[in-house]
C-alpha cells in the first residue's frame, strides 16, 4: 500500500492524506481568529499555503503526519487530526484542529480515536501525547474523553518556546485496556 492510499473510515468522516482541493477551507481556518488561535494564532493566505504544505511534506519525509478529515455526508474538508511529531517536539502527538463549523458534533474525538488506533497499530508508538494550551479548554475535554491525563507542564520547540503547554497522555497499553473496556 503506497502512502497515498491511506484511508480510514468512521461511522461519520473519512482521514486521508491532504489534497490541494482542502486548501480552500484549511485557509479559512486558519484565517478565523477564534478557530486559529490555540495552533499559532492567524495567518494571511500565502502564510497557510506554506502551513498547508507541511502535512504532505511530512507524509513524504516521516511516512506520518496529520489526516484530513472529510465529513462523509457533505464532503466538506473539516480540519487535520492525527499524528505528528516534527523535530524537537515533545513526544509523539495525536493532534486537531477543526474549521469552526465543525466544532460540536463529536468530529474530533471520532476522528481522534481513529487516529490514535492507527498510530499504534501503524507507527508502532508506546504512547501519544497532546500539547494543549492552558487556556484550551474544549481540547482539554477532548484529551480526558480519548482517556488521557494531564501530565504537567511542557515545552515546545522555537518558534514555539513561549507559549505555555500541558502535556497530556496515556500510554499505548492505557489506551488499549480502555478501548477494550469501552461499549463497541
Amino acid at each position: 500500500m503506497s502512502l497515498s492510499d491511506i484511508r480510514i473510515e468512521t461511522e461519520r468522516l473519512v482521514l486521508r492524506q491532504q489534497r490541494i482541493e482542502d486548501f480552500e477551507r484549511f485557509a479559512e481556518l486558519r484565517a478565523d481568529e477564534e478557530a486559529s488561535r490555540h495552533i499559532g494564532g492567524v495567518m494571511t493566505r500565502a502564510a497557510a499555503w506554506r502551513r498547508f504544505l507541511e502535512m504532505p511534506g511530512a507524509w513524504a519525509v516521516q511516512g506520518f503526519a496529520m489526516f484530513s478529515v472529510v465529513e462523509k455526508a457533505s464532503g466538506n474538508w473539516i480540519g487535520n487530526i492525527g499524528p505528528w511529531k516534527p523535530e524537537g517536539w515533545p513526544g509523539t502527538e495525536v493532534g486537531w484542529a477543526l474549521h469552526r463549523d465543525a466544532w460540536g458534533k463529536g468530529y474530533a474525538l471520532e476522528a481522534a480515536t481513529a487516529a490514535i488506533d492507527w498510530a499504534f497499530a501503524e507507527l508502532g508508538w508506546t504512547e501519544v501525547i497532546h500539547s494543549i494550551d492552558l487556556d484550551n479548554t474544549a481540547s482539554q475535554a477532548l484529551a480526558q474523553r480519548l482517556g488521557s491525563r494531564n501530565r504537567g507542564r511542557g515545552s515546545l520547540p522555537p518558534p514555539f518556546q513561549d507559549v505555555v503547554i500541558d502535556i497530556w497522555g496515556q500510554t499505548r497499553e492505557e489506551w488499549v485496556a480502555r478501548r477494550k473496556g469501552s461499549v463497541a
